[in-house]
């Protein structure tokens, strides 16, 4: 997985214009991007898209956002969507693990009532939307065995916070985002799901996201939500290991394979203990070289 391509829910002609894209995951939304009177009608395409595609052998992976626990909304989304059997689904405004355990017991609801295999349905928590959430960012592990990532939200935490902007004159967000993109890596890393990144809202920058999926990567992060269809080519590229990164980690289990007792080996000169071997594991499984 390296790109999350958001969708309105209410479009059949994104949602098709998605497939196409080469995201690894759609992002289905029925949240921000759906006026609140056009939501039962967002449910009902989204329905008929999941069930249509969903039969695909070779499609991206089919997530929906649905509106927040809070708002009333959440459970005629799930009723709505769920008989069409969805990947998995987004939950914004999340706070903490109790809110994805919470979640996980309504999946469980359906997918009991709609013949769906228990524990099929995954979620990704979006985790930095609110202040709470932020303060909740160590409390995801164990919190649910359908959690598979945390990611993080800069424009609602902006909201929230009463800011006037989230970046600096630079285009680098200002310390407060910073820190909740910080702790969402740290989170996901305790939690032991994937970290991914948030959107690059200026979707006519492709200098501006490229960099910032450097960063992301370097610092550990292992995709990247876009907005457009036209960010996903350069977030695949981003983080796609080139082959000579998977040639060093190869290298590198290689190395540790021939001596399995030791902890520290030499790979082309250069002396690496065991923390070398788990960022190699780490690449290899993302190249789709190691399972």
């Amino acid at each position: 997985m390296r790109s999350l391509l958001f969708v309105p829910g209410d479009s059949q002609k994104k949602l098709e214009k998605g497939m196409s894209s080469g995201a690894d995951v759609l992002l289905i939304d029925l949240e921000d991007s759906v006026a609140l009177d056009a939501k039962e009608e967002a449910r009902r395409i989204t329905a008929a898209f999941l069930a249509e595609k969903g039969k695909e052998a070779q499609r991206p992976r089919l997530f929906v956002r649905v509106n927040g626990l809070t708002t009333g909304l959440i459970d005629a989304d799930l009723d709505g969507v769920m008989r069409s059997a969805p990947d998995g689904i987004v939950l914004p405004k999340t706070v903490g693990g109790p809110d994805v355990a919470h979640l996980g017991a309504k999946l469980a609801v359906r997918e009991a009532e709609f013949g769906l295999e228990d524990g099929e349905t995954r979620i990704l928590a979006i985790a930095t939307e609110n202040a709470a959430g932020v303060f909740a960012l160590g409390t995801f592990a164990g919190a649910s065995h359908r959690l598979m990532g945390l990611t993080w939200g800069g424009e609602d935490l902006s909201a929230d916070l009463g800011a006037e902007a989230n970046r600096g004159e630079d285009g680098a967000y200002t310390d407060p985002y910073r820190l909740a993109r910080s702790l969402t890596l740290l989170g996901a890393a305790a939690a032991g799901v994937d970290a991914i990144d948030s959107v690059f809202t200026n979707f006519r920058d492709t200098a501006g996201l490229e960099a910032e999926c450097r960063t992301a990567r370097r610092d550990g992060f292992v995709a990247k939500m876009a907005i457009h269809p036209a960010q996903v080519p350069v977030i695949n590229e981003a983080f796609t290991p080139s082959p000579e990164a998977v040639a060093r980690a190869e290298a590198v289990i290689d190395a540790f394979k021939a001596h399995p007792g030791a902890g520290v080996v030499g790979v082309n000169g250069e002396m690496l203990d065991r923390p070398h071997l788990l960022r190699a594991g780490r690449l290899l499984r993302r190249a789709g070289r190691l399972v």
